[in-house]
């Protein structure tokens, strides 16, 4: 079935120390944002990719836009929140629209087969791994307890959802002043169950220099796999 997807790519790179947006730090050789492009550009299902952009790039990625074929850009918002509802108002209004953070460029085609099939199905749906390590509630540098990590998944993107589902639940979230820490916890707020897709480990994402590393030695990984 085909779907859009909306990539943020308005950040600022604080995290990761550049200076400048880390989406256009080299990765083998190329700019992150584009190993993420790449993905959704070949995928014959993705209709529609809206790059949500900080005006400070909009030279760099108007250059990148005329290389691919589906890339529509829009100007992003003083929150990711507000970037995303952007990147909707620039959306067809109908079928399975995804959101994907552009530093994971290493979602894999049949993960994003499977979300968008069971967004059809039940409306919304997130990718996500089991928690692997022992997770302890600490206050002030103290164990408080240990949690229970047999319910604990790591949520990743993309997320996928019905349009009008995602887009209500970013309207309804804006009257009541609520910002969320992603898509899925928007559509909780309206009681409307979200499935979880398990994904894989190699999907990153990519946020201080330490994963760098990590993402250059899944790149080596994959093309032996190859």
């Amino acid at each position: 079935m085909n779907y859009q997807v909306i990539i943020p790519a308005a950040g600022s790179g604080k995290r990761m120390g550049a200076g400048y947006n880390k989406l256009l730090m080299n990765l083998a050789g190329r700019p992150i944002i584009l190993h993420t492009l790449d993905v959704f550009e070949k995928d014959p299902n993705c209709s529609r990719i809206i790059l949500v952009i900080h005006s400070n790039d909009e030279s760099f990625f108007t250059e990148i836009g005329s290389r691919y074929t589906k890339i529509h850009l829009v100007f992003g918002g003083s929150e990711r929140q507000y970037s995303v509802y952007n990147g909707l108002t620039a959306a067809k209004e109908e079928g399975i629209i995804l959101v994907h953070d552009g530093a994971r460029p290493f979602i894999r085609p049949e993960t994003i087969a499977r979300l968008v099939a069971a967004a059809e199905e039940n409306g919304a749906a997130i990718a996500a791994v089991p928690v692997k390590d022992t997770i302890k509630k600490v206050k002030n540098f103290e164990v408080v307890e240990t949690v229970d990590r047999s319910s604990l998944w790591q949520v990743q993107t993309p997320q996928a959802f019905h349009f009008s589902l995602l887009k209500n639940a970013h309207e309804r979230a804006q009257k009541e002043k609520y910002l969320g820490t992603d898509e899925a916890s928007l559509v909780e707020k309206t009681r409307h169950s979200v499935k979880v897709v398990e994904a894989d480990y190699d999907n990153i994402k990519l946020t201080t220099p330490e994963d760098l590393y990590f993402a250059e030695a899944i790149l080596k990984k994959r093309q032996q796999e190859n």
